[in-house]
């Protein structure tokens, strides 16, 4: 088990902060919203949680 970033996309306002306060480049844009683009490097460190202004980021186990 592996703990993971969730995004609920409906809520995202594409602010990139997630994209820049990631130190394992989990996350990148496509378009106006922000995507787990690289799950398998998520250390659970949390900072992109922390940093959300619209708290649209929780962090999920999952069989990764």
């Amino acid at each position: 088990m592996k703990v993971v970033p969730y995004i609920d996309q409906a809520g995202c306002i594409g602010c990139c902060i997630c994209v820049e306060v990631c130190p394992n480049e989990v996350f990148v844009m496509s378009g106006d919203k922000a995507v787990v683009m690289h799950p398998e490097r998520c250390n659970g460190c949390g900072v992109c949680v922390e940093n959300c202004p619209v708290d649209v980021i929780s962090l999920k186990w999952t069989d990764l």
